[in-house]
């Protein structure tokens, strides 16, 4: 009996498999959307299988207030939708009452979708949460300005409601479009930059969805040398590799020795890194969460878990990677922006609190007719550190500030 009930169960778990398979083979979106929804409620997952999704050929796209559902959900093409649900701080309550307003037709804006939901039921915090992830950027990128409107939005729909009740008509604002007080104050406002709008979709979907913070160093971190995690084989000769601290876990050992064990991620792949005793010790301010962290390190086969994992002989936040693989900071100049009254002394302001030995920098001046370099001298040396290099691009352009490696 207990042969063919194993026997049994080996033909169900087959055709299960199969049944499985051939889905995910011939219906790929609509199988990993289902795979998604199962496991919605568990972020841990939902990052394996979204990564899982982008190996696959599949996009994930953002949340929608017009597209959405509860669940995730296939578009009809290789593209799966991101589930409302899925969002923290929006339960079904509000879900279901955004897909109910929905059915008069796509929401315009924030002032029509407020207009047109009960606000008992989606409230301002829903609404904050439904920004921050995204779900608005089918009518408006600048989640921002949506941001600091919500308060605009709220009171304006409150305001129709009362004026609906009571027979009267708003000569100002009125059914139809928001006051134009409330549309000056969201245009005014800044986008968010990158790492701000990527936090803010870590904050409320739990993972970064439209990218990932360590994009915008991905040409320095070439620059380094530094091998991509997806990339890294066991071997005893110590590898350079990088990624985002994601987590940490203290531990001590039987001998008392405090040891540390870090997860890494770069996208492409996460790795356990392996910090012990003097090494903890002599690095443990470094161990900054969602910070970039470039190490050195071992690489050998975990036999427990599967995968891979490092141990740390050395690390270094990117500041100090910056300065340890850096050859110059070029910046290029224009002849318009070198005749600029006091350009001179305000790039000397910019760099005075940053100046350090270690990093020099080279102004590479054009014009029409000719090009020349400057090698600024020992006492203009600096540390390349991100205010630095933000303010600089901010000054004189994004694509004129860059970082030259050996």
């Amino acid at each position: 009996m207990l042969f063919r009930s194993n026997k049994s169960h080996s033909a169900a778990y087959a055709l299960v498999s199969y049944q499985t398979g051939w889905l995910k083979a011939h219906y790929p979106a609509p199988f990993m959307a289902a795979v998604l929804s199962a496991d919605m409620q568990s972020t841990d997952k939902v990052v394996h299988l979204i990564e899982a999704c982008r190996k696959m050929g599949l996009e994930v796209l953002p949340p929608s207030v017009n597209q959405g559902e509860f669940r995730f959900a296939a578009d009809g093409t290789q593209r799966i939708i991101y589930g409302l649900g899925a969002i923290k701080g929006l339960g079904e309550g509000p879900v279901a009452a955004i897909v109910q307003a929905r059915q008069h037709g796509p929401f315009e804006d924030l002032f029509d979708l407020c207009r047109r939901l009960d606000l008992q039921r989606v409230n301002k915090r829903a609404l904050e949460a439904l920004v921050k992830a995204g779900a608005f950027d089918d009518f408006d990128r600048n989640r921002a300005g949506l941001y600091a409107a919500i308060p605009d939005a709220v009171r304006a729909a409150e305001q129709d409601a009362a004026n609906a009740a009571s027979g009267t008509v708003d000569l100002f604002g009125g059914p139809g479009g928001p006051s134009p007080a409330a549309v000056v104050s969201r245009r005014s406002v800044s986008p968010w930059r990158q790492r701000e709008l990527l936090q803010a979709e870590k904050e409320t979907l739990g993972l970064y969805l439209s990218g990932h913070p360590i994009d915008e160093y991905e040409a320095e971190l070439r620059g380094f040398g530094v091998r991509p995690l997806d990339k890294l084989q066991p071997d005893k000769e110590p590898q350079l590799f990088a990624g985002l601290l994601v987590a940490q876990r203290i531990m001590k050992s039987k001998r008392g020795e405090t040891m540390a064990f870090l997860t890494l991620d770069d996208r492409t792949a996460r790795i356990e890194v392996s910090l012990f005793g003097e090494l903890y010790a002599q690095y443990r301010d470094h161990l900054v969460k969602d910070e970039v962290l470039v190490v050195e390190g071992t690489i050998s086969h975990d036999e427990y878990s599967g995968s891979l994992r490092a141990r740390a002989r050395g690390l270094m936040g990117l500041d100090a990677a910056r300065a340890r693989f850096a050859q110059a900071l070029e910046l290029e100049v224009t002849a318009d922006q070198f005749r600029e009254p006091g350009w001179v002394a305000e790039l000397e302001a910019l760099m005075a609190p940053h100046r350090a030995a270690g990093c020099p920098v080279v102004v590479l001046y054009r014009r029409a007719d000719a090009k020349g370099r400057v090698d600024l001298g020992a006492s203009w040396q600096v540390r390349p550190g991100d205010r630095l290099l933000n303010q600089l691009r901010e000054r004189f352009g994004a694509e004129r500030v860059r970082m030259r490696y050996h």
